[in-house]
C-alpha cells in the first residue's frame, strides 16, 4: 500500500517502521510505516478493533509490537517518557476520589519524580497558565471525583500538555462531550502544538470538529492501513478497498458523511454523521 509522507527539514519526532502487532496469529495491522514531523497534527480513524487505542499503547511503550521498531526522536520509545503526553479517553472517577483537580495538572510536572513531589515556583506559573486556558480556575479546588465528564477531560487535557511535551497521544478525547466543549478541548490542543511545535495523533470516531486541524489521516482497517490527506483518504474508493465491501463517502457543507454496509466490518459506521 503506498505511503504518503511529509517532506521536513526536521528529524521526525515519532518514527515507525515495518510495525506488526497482532494477537493470536491476528495482526491488528502489518508493516506500519509512519513518521510525524514536529506540529504535525494526525487523525487515526477506523472500526473498533482495528488497533487505534493499542497503537497509541505501543508507542508509549505499553504494548509490545510483534516486529518493527518505533523511535521517538530518534530513540527506542520508553514506558513513562516524559516527552509524550497522553489523553486518554473520557471516564468519570470515583466520587471520593481525594485528588484535587489542581493537584491532578501538578502531577504532569512532578507526577515522574521520587520522594515527596516538589512544587516550584516556575511549576506553579505554569499550572496557572494551564487553568487560564482551560477555564478551570472556579474548578481547581474541588476532588476531581465531583467534575463533570467534560470538566475532568479539561484537566485531563491540561495535565497532557502541561510539560510541553514534543508528542500528544490523544484517545478519543473528545467523546461523551457536547459540542462547546469539543470545540474548547480541541482548541486547546491545537494551540499547545502550534507553540510548542508538538506533534499530535488524535483518535476520533468523529474527524470533523478536527478536520481544519488535521494535516493527514491515518485509517486502519481489516488489519490494513492508508496514510494521506483527508482529501486523499477520505473517499469512497479509498475505504472500500481497505473494507472489502462497498463504502460511500458523502460531502455535505463541510462535513463527511460515511454510508456503509451491512455485514461488513464498516457496519458500526452505517448512517454514522462525521460532524
Amino acid at each position: 500500500m503506498k505511503l504518503l509522507t511529509i517532506s521536513t527539514t526536521n528529524s521526525p519526532v515519532l518514527r515507525i517502521s515495518q510495525a506488526t502487532l497482532g494477537y493470536d496469529e491476528r495482526p491488528l495491522w502489518s508493516n506500519l510505516d509512519l513518521e510525524v514531523a514536529q506540529g504535525e497534527f494526525i487523525a487515526i480513524i477506523g472500526a473498533n478493533g482495528s488497533g487505534k487505542t493499542t497503537l497509541l499503547r505501543a508507542i508509549l511503550g505499553q504494548e509490545k509490537l510483534n516486529s518493527g521498531a518505533i523511535l521517538l526522536n530518534g530513540k527506542p520509545v520508553t514506558h513513562g517518557s516524559r516527552k509524550i503526553g497522553y489523553i486518554p479517553q473520557s471516564r468519570t472517577l470515583d466520587a471520593h476520589t481525594p485528588l484535587l483537580a489542581r493537584d491532578l495538572l501538578t502531577m504532569g510536572i512532578n507526577g515522574h519524580r521520587y520522594g515527596v513531589p516538589f512544587t516550584s515556583r516556575k511549576d506553579k506559573a505554569r499550572v496557572e497558565h494551564i487553568l487560564n486556558c482551560i477555564d478551570g480556575h472556579e474548578l481547581a479546588s474541588l476532588p476531581v471525583g465531583q467534575l463533570s465528564g467534560g470538566q475532568l477531560q479539561r484537566f485531563r487535557v491540561g495535565q497532557a500538555v502541561i510539560d510541553e511535551p514534543d508528542l500528544i497521544l490523544a484517545d478519543e478525547p473528545l467523546s461523551a462531550l457536547d459540542l462547546a466543549q469539543q470545540g474548547v478541548l480541541a482548541d486547546l490542543i491545537d494551540r499547545e502544538r502550534k507553540d510548542h511545535s508538538a506533534a499530535v495523533l488524535f483518535v476520533t470516531h468523529d474527524v470533523n470538529p478536527v478536520l481544519d486541524m488535521v494535516d493527514r489521516v491515518l485509517y486502519l482497517a481489516n488489519g490494513q492501513f492508508k496514510i494521506g490527506t483527508p482529501d486523499e483518504v477520505m473517499r469512497s474508493e479509498v475505504l472500500s478497498e481497505l473494507y472489502g465491501a462497498p463504502v460511500d463517502v458523502v460531502r455535505n457543507q463541510g462535513r463527511i458523511v460515511i454510508l456503509g454496509t451491512h455485514g461488513s466490518d464498516h457496519e458500526h459506521h452505517d448512517h454514522e454523521e462525521w460532524k
